[in-house]
C-alpha cells in the first residue's frame, strides 16, 4: 500500500517514467519497517577501480531518496528539485533512461547508505564526495527548510563517505545560515587575523576549484561550481566586514 501511494505521488510530481522516485521512496519506507540488519546494497561490489557514470547516477539517486525521506515526509519541492536538476543536467531523454534503470534495479533490492558510500569511497576522489554532499544539502533545502533530521542523515552519509568534520560543517554553513557563517565556510574562527583569512581563502579556493573535481558527471561538476562561488562570497563578505 505504501509503495502504491508513493507511486501515485511520484507520478504527480515527476510525470515520468513509471513513478520512479515515488517507488524508491516507498521502497525506502518499507525497508525501514523491515526487520534488522543484513541489508543488501543495490549494487554489488565489482572489480573496476572507478565508478562508471551510469553506476554513479544510480547511486546518487539512491542517496537522494534517503535524504528525501529523512524527515519522515515526501516533499514535492524536494522531488521536483531532483527531477529538474537531472533534466537540466542530462536532458529529458537521458534522465528518463536513468530513472527507468533505477526503477528496474531497485525493485527487489534494499537501499543501504553505508554500502553505497563504501562503493563510492573506493571509486571516487574526495573532492567528488564533497560535491555530492553539497547536492544532498541542496535537496534538503529545496522545500525552504533544512530539518534537523535531514542534517543528521546527511551527517551520517558524510561519515560513511569519510568526509572530515570541518569540511562537513563548511558545506552545511552554505545552507544553514548563522552569525559566523562566512567564517565556517572558510573553516576558520572569527578571531582569525586578516592574513589567516586570506590564507584560508586561498586554501579553500584551491581545494574546491571545479577543476579539482575531475569527474564526467555533470551534476557533480555543477555542484563544484556552486560551492566555489559560495567560498568566494564568504571571503568577500569577510573583506567587507573588515574593510580589507
Amino acid at each position: 500500500m505504501i509503495k502504491w501511494l508513493a507511486a501515485v505521488l511520484g507520478y504527480t510530481f515527476f510525470r515520468f517514467p513509471g513513478a520512479v522516485l515515488g517507488f524508491l521512496v516507498g521502497s525506502f519506507i518499507d525497508n525501514l519497517n523491515s526487520s534488522g540488519g543484513g541489508a543488501r546494497t543495490i549494487f554489488r561490489d565489482i572489480t573496476q577501480q572507478r565508478v562508471s557514470p551510469a553506476d554513479f547516477e544510480l547511486n546518487l539517486l539512491s542517496l537522494c531518496s534517503i535524504v528525501i525521506k529523512a524527515d519522515g515526509k515526501v516533499s514535492q519541492r524536494e522531488l521536483d528539485y531532483v527531477r529538474q536538476y537531472f533534466l537540466n543536467t542530462y536532458g529529458k531523454e537521458r534522465s528518463n533512461a536513468i530513472f527507468r534503470t533505477f526503477n528496474e534495479v531497485i525493485k527487489n533490492r534494499e537501499i543501504s547508505a553505508q554500502r553505497i558510500c563504501t562503493y563510492l569511497n573506493h571509486r571516487t576522489r574526495y573532492e567528488v564526495r564533497l560535491q555530492l554532499l553539497h547536492f544532498l544539502f541542496g535537496i534538503a533545502q529545496a522545500d525552504g527548510h533544512v530539518s534537523a533530521a535531514e542534517v543528521d542523515k546527511i551527517r551520517e552519509i558524510a561519515g560513511y563517505l569519510r568526509v572530515g568534520t570541518h569540511d562537513f560543517e563548511s558545506i552545511k554553513a552554505m545552507f544553514i545560515k548563522s552569525a559566523d557563517n562566512s567564517y565556517k565556510i572558510l573553516e576558520i574562527s572569527k578571531t582569525a587575523t586578516d592574513d589567516e583569512v586570506k590564507k584560508a581563502y586561498r586554501t579553500m579556493a584551491k581545494k574546491y576549484h571545479p577543476d579539482r573535481v575531475n569527474t564526467e558527471n555533470e551534476v557533480i561538476k555543477r555542484g563544484a561550481e556552486e560551492k566555489f562561488k559560495e567560498v568566494q562570497k564568504a571571503y568577500e563578505q569577510i573583506q567587507k566586514e573588515r574593510g580589507i
